[in-house]
């Protein structure tokens, strides 16, 4: 007879989660796992982690208020998160809340997750944040969007903020395979290989060949975009990025770091095609805040911009104004990007997750508080991790009190010298590395 074999807890090793999705905000980043789980780190101060506090996290912390709700998407803007469950169909948001860009009808910041009651029901295919607005495209090609609107980011034909998700009316008749969102403006690729630009548009970031801004979706003109048809956008904070049905990578607007990967610093009102890249298939792309990455059908990953932390991962602090080959351990090959404004992504095909560049509040992942120039490895992310996955919990009871934070209990109206006449400015940031335009309504923590 065989012996009894008493199985203890620790004697079991949980399945490995993979990292199915990555996305990077302005000083925060998040990840969905397989098992819909989601994990969030990095800078918390506004609630963008969905823990429902204001910590920052060193290390990636599993969101615990998603369990259970099946997430299939997660998507970071500056200071904001959204997720959508595709099962019960809704869009959840939570973070800073200013200009109505959590959809919720109010401009108060949450700290857990919350679903847009304007969006329950629709059927998500693509969700895109930018600095303050946000977007979502239906699987039957239309795009509601919400958030602020100084500038006409979100292409209603106004320049009011929107606190709720209204559907762009100018689309209609026209199937929207995908969005993407900058700081002030707005960029979208039809199913039919169209690109069109909308918001701000001074550095010619919108494609027209002007530097106006547009309340409305206008179309790139064909004839700028040599005859391809494109199937990709991304947006950087003033620049964007898309690539054609070939595989050709495109760049227009602002280029003061290099961001647009001509060789020069010069803007761009047109989209113009990356020659550097040229012979290499772009199967994705990613726009951080002056900086761009983009990856080959092959693996190997490309990034140049704004360098001052490191956030191309090539080993220096120097700005690039042509593509630079980013290396990892092992030559192995990326599958996944994503930009955040001084950080970097990315997952390889060894199911290992790295991070580079910004590091202040965390956003790294990697326990500590560094930047880095270099990509390293998120060890509880990571098929290679040595400590094995190790990823903790927020806990958070969303029945231990109210998980929504009003912008006045927060933040102190101060003076601004900067602005002619103006003496009750909010003000937002941590000294001269602030997360806002400096041009920007800012404030500051109580």
């Amino acid at each position: 007879m065989a012996a009894e074999v008493t199985m203890t807890a620790t004697d079991v090793t949980p399945p490995f989660r993979r990292v199915l999705l990555i996305s990077a905000g302005a000083s925060h980043s998040v990840a969905l796992l397989s098992g819909n789980i989601v994990c969030s780190w990095g800078r918390g101060e506004d609630g963008q982690l969905g823990h429902g506090d204001a910590d920052d996290r060193l290390s990636p912390t599993q969101l615990s208020a998603l369990d259970g709700h099946e997430i299939v998407s997660v998507t970071c803007g500056a200071d904001h998160t959204t997720a959508y469950s595709v099962s019960s169909m809704e869009v959840y948001s939570w973070g800073w809340g200013d200009f109505g860009r959590l959809g919720h009808g109010n401009s108060s910041d949450l700290f857990t997750p919350q679903p847009i009651k304007a969006l329950q029901g629709l059927r998500i295919k693509q969700i895109a944040c930018g600095d303050s607005h946000c977007l979502a495209v239906t699987m039957e090609g239309e795009v509601q969007s919400w958030g602020r609107n100084q500038n006409g980011q979100l292409g209603l034909g106004t320049t009011e903020d929107s606190l709720v998700p209204q559907k762009i009316q100018a689309f209609q008749g026209v199937s929207i395979k995908m969005v993407a969102a900058g700081a002030e403006h707005t960029v979208a690729v039809t199913e039919d290989g169209d690109i069109y630009g909308w918001g701000w548009g001074r550095y010619g970031n919108l494609g027209l060949g002007d530097r106006n801004d547009r309340v409305v979706p206008e179309k790139v003109a064909t004839v700028n975009l040599q005859g391809e048809k494109m199937v990709m956008v991304a947006c950087g904070w003033r620049h964007t990025i898309s690539v054609s049905s070939s595989g050709g990578l495109y760049t227009y607007g602002w280029s003061k770091y290099g961001q647009l990967g001509h060789g020069d610093f010069e803007d761009h009102l047109f989209p113009h095609k990356l020659e550097a890249l040229h012979g290499s298939f772009i199967s994705q792309i990613s726009g951080g805040w002056r900086h761009t990455m983009a990856l080959t059908s092959d693996g190997k990953l490309y990034g140049w911009g704004w360098n001052k932390f490191g956030q191309v991962g090539v080993g220096d602090n120097i700005d690039h104004c042509s593509p630079a080959q980013v290396k990892f351990p092992n030559d192995q090959k990326v599958v996944q990007i994503s930009c955040g404004w001084r950080h970097t992504l990315a997952v390889t095909e060894r199911q290992n997750v790295f991070s580079w560049g910004r590091g202040t509040n965390g956003q790294l992942g990697d326990g500590e508080t560094l930047d880095r120039n270099i990509p390293k490895i998120i060890e509880p992310l990571s098929h290679d991790g040595s400590s094995g996955q190790q990823i903790e919990s927020s806990k958070f009871d969303p029945s231990s009190g109210k998980n929504w934070v009003s912008p006045s209990e927060r933040y102190a109206v101060v003076p601004d010298d900067n602005v002619p006449g103006q003496t009750n400015v909010p003000v937002k940031g941590n000294g001269s590395d602030v997360s806002v335009p400096e041009s920007d309504v800012k404030r500051v923590r109580i």
